[in-house]
């Protein structure tokens, strides 16, 4: 009898010791693809950094492409972590799942409000542009249309409310904590592009100030240090989008001299050039933002689709 027992006791020990083994070995893996996830985001953030140097002049239309090219990049590299771990969205918990729609919406909803102020600048290109076929005939009038872009005022608000529920008593499994650990560091990458790209086409720091608010809950270490970068050019001195300032001097140099009766056809075809490329590095954004909306509308609309599926 005191051998069963000891035999028993024995094989539960081994039992025991080979279950904690299998929790330790599957935390390590697990660790190890967030690790690798944080890696692959946090490189894309370091190219960026690479072109945001202190003293040049950061903000651009192909500084603002940059920027959105983020988003797949890091979308993609959340993807690649859900497979690794083999922890698909059919698994997730109905949190995560609200979480990540709630994700996507609010995306779209920023990416809305981007093309509302590329809309803006489009505007003032062709109020300048029309200004160009007045310039021999109605100078006057000319004059009236070239007046400096003035930064787009927004009483748009972006104070979503987001779910304030911390702990990892939430998370019902390992997997779901790592899912909802990246999942924070995407929402917050995300918006903060969208924020950085609202403020540079709007001109004034508004959006980006509200949005690092909002995100400032996530607590991402990866953006600390484009964003002191950002924060400086955009907050502290105030700089605007370099194609519009090109544009702005372009058309005061065009109205300054038709009022003082020089010729002024050397600085309406500088304007005319100016003009030309603003508007090619527009629709380029342009089509960039769409291409981007359609692509995180088709998968928000799939998402939803496997979720009523998962209700039937």
């Amino acid at each position: 009898m005191v051998l069963l027992v000891d035999t028993l006791s024995k094989l539960y020990s081994k039992l025991e010791n080979h279950h904690h083994h299998r929790q330790q070995s599957e935390a390590d893996v697990l660790s190890a693809s967030l690790q690798a996830f944080r890696s692959d985001v946090s490189n894309c953030l370091n190219q960026l950094l690479l072109n945001s140097k202190p003293g040049s002049e950061i903000l651009s239309f192909s500084w603002i492409q940059q920027c959105f090219e983020l988003l797949p990049l890091i979308n993609r590299a959340f993807a690649k972590l859900v497979v690794d771990i083999d922890y698909p969205m059919s698994s997730w918990e109905v949190a995560s799942v609200d979480e990540y729609l709630n994700y996507g919406l609010h995306l779209l909803e920023l990416l809305n409000s981007v093309s509302s102020s590329l809309s803006h600048l489009a505007h003032a290109r062709l109020s300048f542009a029309h200004a160009l076929t007045l310039v021999e005939n109605s100078p006057s009038l000319a004059i009236k249309h070239l007046k400096a872009i003035q930064p787009q005022s927004s009483s748009k608000d972006y104070k979503w409310q987001e779910n304030k529920e911390d702990g990892d008593e939430k998370f019902s499994s390992c997997k779901e904590k790592v899912v909802n650990l990246a999942l924070m560091e995407i929402k917050a990458i995300s918006f903060w592009v969208s924020g950085v790209v609202l403020a540079t086409l709007s001109g004034e720091a508004k959006p980006y100030l509200e949005i690092k608010q909002l995100i400032a809950r996530f607590n991402s270490a990866l953006l600390n240090g484009v964003d002191s970068i950002i924060s400086e050019v955009i907050v502290e001195k105030g700089e605007v989008l370099r194609e519009v300032k090109d544009v702005n001097n372009a058309a005061a140099s065009l109205a300054s001299a038709m009022a003082s009766g020089e010729s002024s056809s050397d600085a309406a075809r500088e304007l005319e050039r100016r003009l030309g490329v603003f508007e090619k590095q527009l629709e380029a954004l342009e089509k960039e933002v769409d291409n981007l909306f359609s692509k995180f509308l088709a998968g928000r609309n799939e998402l939803l689709h496997g979720v009523c599926q998962r209700k039937q």
